[in-house]
């Protein structure tokens, strides 16, 4: 019998990779995302897993509008803390692992080397203390919840989910042949969406839980992104670095939240593709 998976969330890009990654693997998937069971809802989340017995839940649905946050923290606490309590009480009940995305925003981005799984989290705003809240709910409520931390996630499916990814909106900003100002005292690791959800359902097939970090595995700054992104479409519009001085933004974020792979690595999983690998395996897929 296949194994029985549920992905919340299943119409973003990590979703969709998820669900397709999954099916590849011939698990029995279903796929929700908000307009079908909306995590918020306790009542419908607890009705949604009692009536699907899924062995493995994952949850890729978020609240991730980092400055927006600052003003209604209350909607990104319950989107991502008080409903990842509920998909924790709802996977207890029925005995399934669950599998939660989180992020490196959870740090302060002051200790200036990739961060791993130890490091102590400090969050700098809502949007991360919500997040930071949802891996705790997770981690009380369950003794073998998978908590994933990841990095400025992108992937095919930014070209037609509502927020799109950094790709998409590098790209939009070229054609518009205006000049373009991106922040070069920022550094991530920016993560590969069909090879986090890979990696993930690896980490769920090796029986592990805790806390891994599944970033790109390259600290990279953001402007040095956006240039890396230029040369893979073969484009080259007017780019200049700026700073956090001259770019404020409502919410603090940290300068520094690279993360460190090398507790999945030395769980026998593979590296991450190199993020030149990702871009040209992106655009690849986004021309098909």
């Amino acid at each position: 019998m296949n194994r029985r998976a549920v992905v919340f969330g299943a119409a973003g890009q990590l979703g969709l990779e998820l669900v397709r990654e999954l099916k590849e693997r011939h698990y029995a998937v279903v796929a929700w995302d908000r307009s079908q069971v909306d995590i918020a809802d306790p009542a419908a989340v607890e009705k949604a897993l009692a009536g699907y017995d899924a062995e493995i839940v994952f949850n890729a649905a978020a609240y991730n509008q980092v400055d927006v946050a600052e003003k209604e923290p209350q909607a990104a606490f319950l989107v991502n803390a008080l409903a990842v309590r509920s998909l924790a009480l709802g996977c207890r009940q029925v005995d399934a692992q669950l599998v939660h995305f989180s992020t490196d925003y959870v740090f302060d981005g002051m200790a200036r080397h990739p961060y791993v799984e130890e490091d102590l989290p400090r969050p700098l705003g809502a949007y991360a203390v919500s997040k930071l809240s949802g891996e705790f709910y997770a981690r009380a409520y369950l003794d073998r919840a998978l908590v994933v931390r990841t990095s400025g996630v992108f992937g095919p499916g930014g070209l037609t989910t509502a927020r799109g990814n950094f790709v998409e909106l590098m790209l939009r900003l070229a054609a518009s042949s205006n000049p373009i100002r991106v922040v070069a005292d920022h550094v991530a690791s920016p993560t590969y969406a069909p090879a986090l959800a890979a990696r993930t359902i690896d980490v769920v097939e090796r029986k592990l839980d805790g806390i891994f970090h599944i970033g790109g595995g390259y600290p990279i700054s953001w402007f040095e992104f956006a240039k890396l992104i230029f040369d893979a479409a073969g484009v080259q519009p007017k780019l200049t670095a700026t700073n956090e001085r001259e770019y404020r933004t409502p919410a603090r974020r940290p300068r520094y939240s690279a993360l460190s792979n090398a507790k999945m690595e030395r769980a026998g999983l593979r590296p991450m593709p190199p993020l030149k690998e990702a871009l040209m395996n992106y655009f690849a897929r986004r021309t098909k």
